[in-house]
């Protein structure tokens, strides 16, 4: 397991480093000098699977900021090194979801233990984090917004999950128009402006609701609002959002700034969208050498062919994958006439047109992702009828 030790007292965590250093479940271990409070996120890149909190020498404990913290890091377990184990001391540890309380003076033994129960109980959970999904355009007008928006809400509907789109395209986003005619009561820069105080209702007001299990964060109007959003924004906001959704989708834009890339490295699957053009394709082989620049592999990125047509003369998928130098993950067909009247009328394809091939297409890729099979994506009659 990977941990870190945090400490206002350079002695104390001293100690801790030379107590944690060489134990058995501790693969990688971090320290950092300074207090909890204030600290937006940890100061680490890596994914911690333990916390040391260092809580001596008359220092109330700080559950407060401690809480805050665990809320973008669901993962992240807790232990607590303290003077006196007071009862009004522990309860708040407990509400706070920290399960290891250790008095001071601390053994190797007694990290070792706490280490070992925390890895026991792992072992045993699932892992709680949602899947985050970035959809970025490898040239303008490729439908990524589009794709992203209408996925969001097949995805919804089909996998009964719960699902929240953000709308990261900071200058000219507009995935909201898509699927609503609705004005969002607060966007993505109001939420980023104090990202330390975040909640869950304070995330779900400004959100624009699709269905009961679907909504989307919204980008500001105008531009120069989202000016003062900075990764470390992106980042926490991100960390918060996959705690409480089962999928995060990300419509991205095509900018390649600090934050679309900060997006970029937290996102599982990033899904460039592109058309079967030459122009297209240049842009995307761009796009695609900044990926591998990134060490994005394969498993990482997804790309999708939009508007796909099979008419004689047209390049195939298998031009786009030579040229590349990634296997196409998916196509979407053309169908100009549902597409059209779904996006003039600011409604979803699948409610509008659910039997049109690009909804069609977008269902079997809503249940690719959430790992549906066949049988669980037909409906109860057909299962039924087709036995036998």
């Amino acid at each position: 397991m990977k941990a870190i030790a945090i400490s206002g007292d350079s002695r104390n965590l001293e100690d801790l480093r030379k107590l944690a250093t060489g134990l058995e479940l501790v693969s990688e271990l971090y320290c950092h000098q300074g207090e909890l409070e204030g600290m937006a996120m940890l100061p680490v890149r890596d994914e911690m699977d333990v916390l040391i909190l260092d809580c001596r020498h008359g220092g109330s404990a700080p559950i407060a900021d401690l809480e805050r913290l665990l809320a973008f890091y669901p993962r992240l377990n807790a232990i607590l090194v303290v003077d006196q184990e007071s009862p009004e001391l522990l309860l708040r540890a407990l509400r706070a979801g920290v399960r290891e309380v250790i008095k001071a003076p601390v053994s190797r033994e007694d990290l070792q233990v706490a280490f070992q129960r925390i890895h026991q109980k792992n072992r045993g959970a699932q892992r709680g984090d949602g899947k985050v999904m970035a959809f970025m355009s490898c040239k303008g007008g490729s439908g990524a917004s589009f794709l992203a928006t209408n996925l969001g809400y097949v995805l919804a509907q089909r996998s009964g999950k719960n699902v929240l789109l953000i709308d990261l395209n900071l200058q000219f986003g507009d995935a909201v128009l898509y699927l609503s005619d609705r004005r969002p009561a607060a966007t993505l820069p109001d939420i980023t402006r104090d990202i330390q105080r975040i909640d869950l209702s304070l995330l779900k007001s400004a959100q624009v609701e699709v269905l009961p299990n679907y909504s989307i964060l919204a980008s500001a109007d105008d531009p120069t609002q989202s000016m003062d959003i900075r990764p470390t924004h992106v980042e926490a906001l991100l960390r918060f959002a996959r705690a409480h959704y089962d999928y995060v989708l990300l419509d991205v834009g095509r900018s390649l700034d600090t934050c679309t890339i900060q997006a970029l490295d937290l996102a599982e699957q990033i899904y460039p969208v592109l058309q079967l053009t030459l122009p297209f394709l240049r842009d995307a082989k761009r796009l695609f050498d900044v990926y591998r620049s990134l060490d994005y592999g394969a498993e990482k990125v997804r790309p999708l062919l939009n508007r796909v047509e099979r008419a004689p003369g047209d390049l195939k998928p298998e031009d786009a994958e030579n040229h590349l130098f990634y296997k196409v993950f998916a196509s979407v067909p053309n169908h100009f006439k549902s597409v059209a009247a779904s996006v003039n009328q600011g409604v979803p394809i699948q409610s509008l047109d659910a039997g049109s091939p690009v909804s069609r297409s977008l269902q079997e890729l809503a249940d690719r992702i959430a790992d549906r099979s066949p049988a669980q994506s037909r409906g109860l009659f057909s299962r039924l009828f087709s036995r036998g």
